[in-house]
């Protein structure tokens, strides 16, 4: 059973207020792309080529690195796409809202603690907030292609909602501003993906 690669959700130029079209279609079509390419090439005619890539992710520890990193790009980054949308941005509401408030104090507070989580990841990776094992949200963040669902992550959970903070994530437009680039994705958020996901893992 081999990967493919998922069709976005809207346009590569519907983001554009947070992210460029050109870094979206590259993204997309090139990095992406290889991720599952080389995921495919790495599990061809093992006891893997027909598991689930959430199987994949949960046993990545007894796995080459090559399905780690790709398999860990393909999972990523078709997460990441469904996080976003041209009618994001603004503050979840119902549970979702309550719970982020009473975590971390405020959704400001919030914002500050994931922000922090994105900017300090030294080089690449991604940051996270998670519905750990214990029911409770986390902010975590994880080097490379690594994700909570993992075997070998140091926070393990359901990712309800994530950023890529690899340099071709968002150079194109931003070069060395990752600043920039992180408070820009909070006006494409799709808290409606976020919630459905919250949802999902509170009731596993």
């Amino acid at each position: 059973m081999a990967f493919t690669l998922p069709d976005l959700p809207y346009g590569y130029d519907e983001l554009d207020r947070s992210i460029d079209a050109q870094t979206m279609e590259l993204h997309h079509t090139k990095h992406h792309y290889t991720y599952l390419t080389k995921l495919n090439e790495a599990i061809k005619d093992t006891e893997w080529d027909d598991k689930s890539i959430d199987e994949i992710m949960a046993n990545v520890s007894k796995l080459p690195m090559a399905v780690r990193n790709n398999g860990g790009g393909h999972y990523n980054h078709d997460l990441f796409w469904k996080l976003m949308s041209p009618n994001g941005g603004g503050k979840p509401a119902g549970e979702l809202g309550e719970d982020i408030s009473s975590t971390f104090g405020s959704f400001d507070a919030f914002v500050e603690k994931f922000t922090t989580a994105a900017l300090t990841r030294f080089g690449s990776g991604w940051a996270w907030l998670v519905v750990d094992e214990s029911g409770k949200l986390q902010v975590t963040s994880t080097p490379n292609q690594d994700n909570p669902t993992m075997d070998i992550a140091e926070v393990k959970g359901s990712p309800i909602l994530g950023l890529d903070v690899w340099e071709h994530a968002y150079y194109l437009r931003y070069q060395n501003r990752r600043p920039d680039y992180v408070k820009a994705f909070w006006d494409v958020v799709n808290w409606d993906e976020v919630t459905r996901r919250y949802q999902a893992a509170k009731q596993a």
